[in-house]
């Protein structure tokens, strides 16, 4: 039997331990407010440019409970409108450029002609002189480029970043599409947001570029580049998830609405973009009558004859180093310097008149 002192001595029952903090804290980090788990916790967002718009887009469709095509569309929109001005600005120095083609073509062709002849002085003159002109009329040929470069960045990380999240996968984009693309994870069943793709980019290329720049002789190449290339990424497009398409297809609608608006000329005059002024093809001085293949083959001999004269330049700078640093070179039949032998037999004889 266990006697009343052997009870009393036993150890005191220790108290139940308290939940930590910390796993309720990470419970409910771990739930949004729409009830789906953050994308911090299945790998995405962060602070690069790809992570940054993951999480801009997760803001947006978790706070608004916005399906995922209206934030795709939402977050295209935005981003869109912020680099509009540089698109406003683009389309200055085209038009300005457009209205002094014919004035430009003269001295590119004069360059041309110059560089061709080897005549680097001439060349330089009329490279001065262009120079000039551009700066007087405000006219930049880089400024054209602003805007693919300022969406560059922008479209490979929307393009990235839509890529990760249907890798990923976020569940909740199974179901948010819209009509027949329901699931964004996956591509287009039907094919048709790729050919709504390729046929609006096919559209902005054909209005939004200026006919007047595009019928210059140096400009012919790009002109069949530019409307080859909906049909070349087709192929690629087809296997791409729906949310990358839906990105791309709803970029390229605003687009074309910026194409359209920037056509009306009330909204040219409000943001002072100058009237474009059509040259009649006989008015240009480069004339391009060849075709694509004329204009390739043109190039191609260009580039050869300027090969050849930067050779023949170099040849002639190391045959003159050579010519002031080597030993003189024997342009004569005797050495002036060393006195002459004379033998009598050389001797002329007196003439009979002076004897």
């Amino acid at each position: 039997a266990v006697s009343t002192k052997e009870l009393v001595d036993l150890p005191a029952i220790p108290e139940a331990p308290v939940v930590p903090v910390a796993d309720s804290q990470l419970l409910m980090e771990t739930i949004t407010l729409n009830g789906e788990p953050p994308f911090a916790s299945i790998g995405l967002g962060g602070w690069s440019p790809v992570g940054i718009v993951q999480n801009c887009m997760e803001f947006v469709h978790c706070t608004w409970d916005i399906p995922w095509w209206g934030t795709i569309a939402i977050g295209t929109l935005v981003v869109r409108t912020i680099i509009f001005p540089l698109v406003i600005l683009a389309q200055r120095n085209s038009a300005k450029m457009s209205n002094n083609m014919p004035q430009m073509q003269v001295l590119q062709l004069k360059m041309t002609e110059a560089r061709q002849s080897g005549n680097a002085i001439e060349s330089a003159r009329y490279a001065q002189e262009m120079m000039l002109f551009m700066r007087e009329k405000g006219v930049n040929p880089l400024k054209n480029m602003i805007v693919p470069l300022a969406q560059a960045p922008l479209f490979i990380s929307f393009f990235m970043g839509l890529r990760q999240m249907a890798n990923a996968p976020v569940d909740s984009m199974r179901d948010g599409g819209l009509f027949w693309f329901t699931d964004l994870t996956l591509a287009d069943p039907l094919y048709l947001l790729p050919v709504i793709t390729s046929a609006t980019l096919y559209l902005t290329i054909e209005l939004g570029t200026d006919s007047a720049r595009l019928s210059a002789a140096n400009m012919n190449t790009m002109k069949y580049v530019l409307r080859a290339l909906p049909l070349v990424i087709f192929p690629f497009t087809m296997n791409f998830p729906a949310a990358i398409l839906t990105y791309w297809a709803c970029s390229n609608f605003i687009s074309l609405g910026q194409v359209a608006l920037l056509r009306i000329p009330a909204v040219r005059d409000y943001f002072k973009i100058d009237k474009i002024v059509t040259h009649a093809p006989s008015a240009l001085p480069a004339k391009n009558k060849k075709g694509f293949v004329g204009g390739m083959k043109e190039s191609w001999d260009n580039m050869k004859i300027t090969r050849e004269i930067e050779e023949r330049q170099r040849l002639d700078e190391i045959r003159f180093a050579k010519a002031g640093k080597g030993p003189l070179v024997k342009t004569y039949k005797y050495d002036p310097t060393q006195q002459q032998k004379v033998t009598t037999s050389s001797l002329k004889q007196p003439s009979p008149k002076h004897q």
